[in-house]
């Protein structure tokens, strides 16, 4: 990670209880490494106190931490904010329940000099979650494989590193939910750009923040949306 430049970009929604201590715990393990890095985060329509510890953070750790708030709820739109916010081209998405291993974090920057999108995958990696989730993730997965035509094995938030231009480019692609993932990474490919899986190890007990139904209905319907559009 020598020399790298970085921008951690990290999406959230009631997280008062682990915000701080997990933002000092992702600046320790980047302080430790020989890294130039920008911490970002965006609230999107938290109702706690997440965003007043947000702009605490902010404060304390000066230009390491830009904390933002949005007043509606959607982790596409904190992507987004974050993504126009961020002053590296390197950028690397996690998600603030540190839940996948931060060696993602380096093995991603440096990957990053050679391919355009990292992809982390608890799929060929190890992951520690409830059951449900894990079908939910899988039957996605064959769907992307069977309309799409792409053999990519986790379309999660977490442990995703891009190269700034490929956001910008299909900036209009990035919905109020979850499924700019899978439209970055189709667009990518698509366009020829090099992408790279590498396995991570993933431990995620916490009960999930998004309405499973919702959420389920979203990702579904937006590859539906996205094979339409680009199939037929």
């Amino acid at each position: 990670m020598k020399n790298a430049q970085i921008s951690v970009l990290i999406p959230v929604y009631n997280e008062e209880k682990i915000l701080g201590q997990n933002t000092k715990k992702l600046i320790n393990f980047l302080k430790k490494r020989n890294v130039e890095f920008e911490i970002l985060i965006c609230s999107n329509g938290s109702t706690d106190s997440t965003v007043k510890k947000g702009k605490q953070l902010e404060k304390r750790f000066g230009e390491k931490v830009k904390f933002f708030s949005l007043p509606e709820r959607g982790v596409g739109h904190a992507f987004k904010k974050n993504v126009l916010e961020a002053r590296y081209n390197n950028l690397i998405s996690v998600d603030m329940d540190l839940s996948v291993d931060l060696s993602f974090i380096e093995r991603s920057t440096e990957l990053l000099k050679e391919y355009d999108i990292i992809i982390g995958s608890k799929q060929v990696g190890k992951q520690r979650r409830s059951l449900m989730r894990i079908i939910m993730s899988s039957t996605f997965i064959l769907l992307t494989r069977v309309l799409l035509g792409i053999d990519y094995t986790d379309y999660s938030m977490a442990a995703k590193a891009f190269k700034r231009k490929i956001i910008m480019k299909h900036l209009d692609k990035i919905t109020s939910g979850s499924s700019y993932v899978i439209n970055m990474i189709y667009l990518a490919k698509r366009d020829g750009y090099k992408i790279k899986e590498i396995p991570v190890l993933c431990e995620d007990k916490r009960q999930s923040k998004f309405n499973l139904f919702h959420e389920v209905f979203h990702r579904f319907s937006n590859l539906v949306l996205l094979f339409l559009q680009e199939k037929l």
